[in-house]
């Protein structure tokens, strides 16, 4: 199977439309990729809050028309990264959007952990409620973002779900980029999956961001990671590796704790 995550460098001096444009051109790039992905928040900058409000889309805005036909014209799986959702009643949520290679918008996943503690986006969006996963022809999607890397009861549950691949857009900041690899392999290791995770560069309201979208295997193993600017990272993976690492090292039928746990 072969991913491309777009690692698109977000700056205060190109519009959201602009910006939109040329990202759906660089899907459009990646035809001969079955999977491609694209970072958090890719439209607005993750921590420019002041635009949360004002470029909020409903889920079929202009991001998603543009990512539709992107996805349809290249012929791959989208994850579009995610948006800043408002719904009908006027709520705000972080939310990412996930294409099938004819542009149809199969899942929607609305970030369940929120991150700013008591301002940012844990004060202007609410918080989502449920697991999402996709299933591909070659393996199951897990999909998370950003600061649910830090929570792994999430990814358990994605786990429990079916999840082979945890996908997680992020626009992760640089002065944490230790914690970003970090926990990408820890994920990777104690779930038994392949992680492909990614960010964004250039800097979002005065805060660099890390960049380094990186892809582990099952084992752990980084099999490819970005450098801090813009870059299209491409990646050969072998689906097949999860169930041979989860036959070989069946640690995952060993979990004693939570309720959904397999028992042997």
């Amino acid at each position: 199977m072969r991913a491309s995550l777009i690692q698109i460098a977000v700056s205060e001096g190109e519009s959201v439309e602009s910006r939109r444009r040329r990202v759906a051109s660089l899907v459009r790039d990646q035809s001969g990729a079955d999977l491609v992905v694209l970072p958090e928040l890719w439209t607005t900058g993750a921590f420019a809050y002041e635009g949360f409000g004002s470029e909020a889309e409903s889920l079929e805005g202009p991001t998603y028309e543009a990512m539709a036909k992107a996805a349809s014209d290249a012929g791959v799986w989208l994850h579009a990264g995610s948006i800043p959702e408002r719904t009908p009643e006027g709520t705000l949520y972080n939310t990412s959007l996930i294409f099938s290679p004819s542009g149809d918008l199969i899942a929607a996943y609305r970030k369940i952990h929120r991150f700013g503690f008591d301002k940012g986006e844990a004060v202007l969006m609410g918080a989502g409620r449920d697991l999402v996963t996709v299933r591909l022809p070659e393996t199951t999607l897990g999909v998370a973002t950003c600061y649910d890397l830090r929570f792994p009861e999430l990814f358990r549950g994605l786990v429990d779900a079916g999840a082979e691949t945890l996908v997680i857009p992020a626009g992760w900041p640089e002065r944490r980029r230790a914690h970003w690899t970090l926990l990408a392999q820890a994920r990777a290791v104690e779930n038994q999956a392949y992680v492909l995770a990614c960010g964004t560069a250039g800097t979002h309201a005065g805060v660099p961001q890390a960049g380094h979208s990186i892809v582990v295997d099952p084992w752990g193993e980084v099999l490819a990671e970005a450098g801090a600017g813009e870059e299209v990272l491409t990646v050969e993976f072998d689906p097949g590796k999860v169930a041979v690492t989860r036959d070989q090292f069946p640690a995952l039928k060993d979990r004693m704790l939570g309720l959904d746990a397999p028992r042997r």
